[in-house]
């Protein structure tokens, strides 16, 4: 049987596992949440710039700078992680996926977030709060039974990403009912996503590399897990949590100085520069890059050099949606049953989004022309989700596997 064949559920317990009688669309958990949340990418960002251009009000019960910064994080970036998981886990765990009606119920919480939050006025704000807080325990609910039942206790560092989001999240909305600022639940937030970055992508990326180089007949590998990595990630989260506490001053500095150095000896150790005639590896390296770029930022934001908020957004844009458009097109590809090879138009996505990482952060270091760059980089942004619906978004609602 293939990976798409069928499953039956266990006597007792929620239905899981690849439904041939559910909607294409239902039938695996990156399905619907890579495709909703390109579609929320591309939509999000056109209200933003929208807003920002004084055309239209967004979620003025709210805050249209809060809810901008909330659906990038929690709902765009949740949408991205919910459809990697989903995939993701039954593979770490040998268990089977969550398909069918539980997949489809799941998606309905994440929209009800969205379509609430979007226009909190309507059943206010506290009320629209709690809809959008349901998705993420809900969530981890799901991968904490799986990664359990599996006894998978290595995954549970993935497990304590998504608390972290959780509570973010949470916190994020109470610190805005509350009149408050939510800068360090979005520092929390932004934290919990580079952390599974420099964990999964430890997974991910040198194991990609490896199995293309030899696939090309080479034996140039990247280096195998090591103590250097364990620091790395070890460095990087004490520097993230530094980060998220004390926001800036010599500790952070630091650390994020420390981090910047181990992790981009980290991925020099990968050799990415030898994939450079597969974009789709390629681009797994340069989304990485961002991490030590983003540890950098962070140090010289710390000790006054550079913006919070162009540090910030060399994270966001740099580290996390690009490594995330990384993940979704082999994703969609590999369980589509499409060679894992990237087109023109998937070339063109990764450089989209790459111009839109490196044009958000300048606009804060170039205030003069921060409107323009702005505007570049939200155009950018729109041009890599959109044409990553343009290739993909088929691939995820029409193409099933055949079952063999």
């Amino acid at each position: 049987m293939t990976f798409d064949s069928i499953r039956h559920p266990r006597k007792g317990g929620v239905p899981r596992g690849l439904s041939q009688t559910a909607p294409v669309l239902f039938s695996y958990g990156f399905r619907p949440f890579f495709l909703a949340a390109a579609i929320w990418a591309v939509v999000a960002m056109l209200l933003w710039l929208l807003s920002l251009g004084g055309a239209i009000a967004v979620a003025t019960d709210y805050g249209p700078a809060y809810w901008h910064a909330h659906e990038m994080l929690f709902g765009y970036s949740s949408a991205v992680l919910a459809g990697f998981l989903l995939t993701a886990v039954p593979n770490w765990t040998g268990r089977l996926p969550v398909s069918g009606w539980p997949l489809f119920f799941l998606f309905c919480i994440w929209v009800a977030g969205r379509l609430v939050f979007l226009v909190p006025g309507v059943i206010g704000a506290e009320a629209a709060a709690v809809v959008d807080s349901l998705f993420l325990p809900v969530l981890l609910a799901i991968c904490v039974r799986e990664v359990v039942a599996g006894r998978k206790w290595k995954d549970l560092k993935v497990i304590g990403g998504l608390v972290a989001l959780s509570l973010g999240n949470i916190l994020f909305h109470l610190q805005v009912v509350l009149g408050g600022d939510p800068d360090l639940a979005i520092r929390l937030a932004v934290s919990a996503y580079v952390a599974l970055v420099t964990i999964i992508g430890g997974r991910i990326i040198p194991s990609f590399t490896r199995n293309w180089i030899n696939k090309s007949g080479r034996t140039d590998f990247p280096a195998s897990y090591s103590q250097l990595d364990t620091i790395a990630i070890s460095v990087g989260i004490s520097a993230l949590a530094a980060w998220v506490l004390l926001s800036a001053g010599p500790v952070v500095a630091t650390l994020a100085t420390a981090a910047f150095l181990l992790h981009l000896m980290r991925l020099t150790r990968w050799r990415g520069w030898t994939t450079l005639s597969e974009h789709l590896i390629t681009i797994l390296h340069i989304a990485y890059l961002f991490v030590p770029l983003g540890f950098l930022g962070i140090a010289f934001a710390a000790l006054g050099l550079l913006s919070p908020m162009a540090a910030l957004h060399v994270l966001t844009v740099g580290t996390i949606a690009s490594m995330m458009l990384a993940v979704m097109t082999r994703a969609t590809r590999g369980h589509t049953g499409r060679v894992l090879t990237a087109s023109r138009t998937t070339t063109a996505v990764y450089a989209a989004i790459v111009l839109a990482a490196l044009l958000r952060p300048a606009a804060d270091l170039l205030p003069d022309h921060a409107q323009t760059l702005y505007a570049a980089s939200g155009l950018a942004w729109l041009a890599a989700f959109g044409l990553y619906l343009l290739e993909y978004g088929p691939m995820l609602a029409m193409v099933r596997r055949k079952m063999v």
